[in-house]
């Protein structure tokens, strides 16, 4: 039985900086699961520790370890990460502007090489968009904020993945997009039993959708459990819901890892 994504101990710093500090994550088989926290809490640097891309940010994992399905992916190359099943929808999009939404599509499926099956699966992408169907030879710079998203969740599906990471994907974009786009990741979920891990600034529409859900606090794990139990928190509907009464008191009460000392080398 596979094991899905498992984090442990996960500690990274950037030179002197340490960004998460003993981060544990699971996101089981079929799971969908949300990450929640303020800017600064270290929900990117987790995803870049998954995708391995913390060293074009000048991070490095200092401790811990990273696994998908019984596997270390922890600083693994990109490459191996994707074709072990682990796709990315990244924040900003990133699409490449000047290529059609067809070539973007595509690029999703590079690190494979079944050429029929490639095919099946940019049909599927456009039976779950259809509005990018009539789109494939527009170049992708010139598509709307939400077309573009389309794209970009479309482009890792292209990959087939067990895993879906999505990093901010209500950026900029209308309340009705988000609102059709997590419709569908749950779809995607449901039906195809593709396991999700959404980081987002969109706490309500995160937990109404996710299954389970963490909270990051200052590179640290605060609070996690079903995403019931956290819609329910009153620190969580203070800081993330719009307001739930005074959290203050349960925010204070709130059992922390203790942080440990940072200690300089010697120069």
């Amino acid at each position: 039985m596979s094991d899905g994504l498992v984090v442990k101990g996960l500690k990274v710093v950037y030179g002197g900086v340490t960004a998460l500090d003993g981060v544990d994550i699971t996101v089981a088989p079929g799971a969908f699961v949300s990450v929640l926290g303020a800017n600064g809490a270290g929900k990117t640097t987790l995803v870049r520790s998954i995708t391995s891309l913390l060293y074009l940010h000048k991070g490095r994992a200092r401790a811990g370890t990273i696994e998908l399905d019984g596997s270390p992916i922890l600083n693994k190359k990109s490459r191996v990460i994707v074709k072990a099943g682990v796709a990315q929808v990244p924040e900003g999009r990133k699409l490449f502007p000047n290529l059609t939404v067809e070539e973007n599509l595509l690029c999703g499926a590079a690190t494979r090489t079944d050429s029929a099956e490639i095919h099946q699966s940019l049909s599927e992408v456009l039976e779950l968009f259809p509005q990018l169907e009539r789109m494939r030879a527009q170049t992708a710079g010139l598509l709307s904020g939400g077309e573009q998203q389309m794209v970009a969740v479309g482009r890792a599906l292209m990959s087939r993945p067990s895993l879906l990471i999505c990093d901010e994907l209500s950026l900029g974009l209308a309340p009705k997009i988000v609102h059709q786009l997590f419709e569908l990741l749950t779809e995607i979920n449901t039906e195809r039993g593709t396991s999700v891990l959404v980081i987002e600034q969109n706490a309500r529409l995160a937990l109404q959708h996710a299954k389970q859900a963490y909270v990051l606090e200052l590179g640290q794990v605060l609070l996690q459990g079903s995403a019931e139990q956290l819609r329910d928190d009153p620190m969580v509907q203070e800081l993330y819901l719009g307001g739930g009464g005074d959290a203050r008191a349960a925010y204070a009460a709130i059992e922390r890892p203790p942080r440990r000392k940072r200690t300089r080398r010697p120069q």
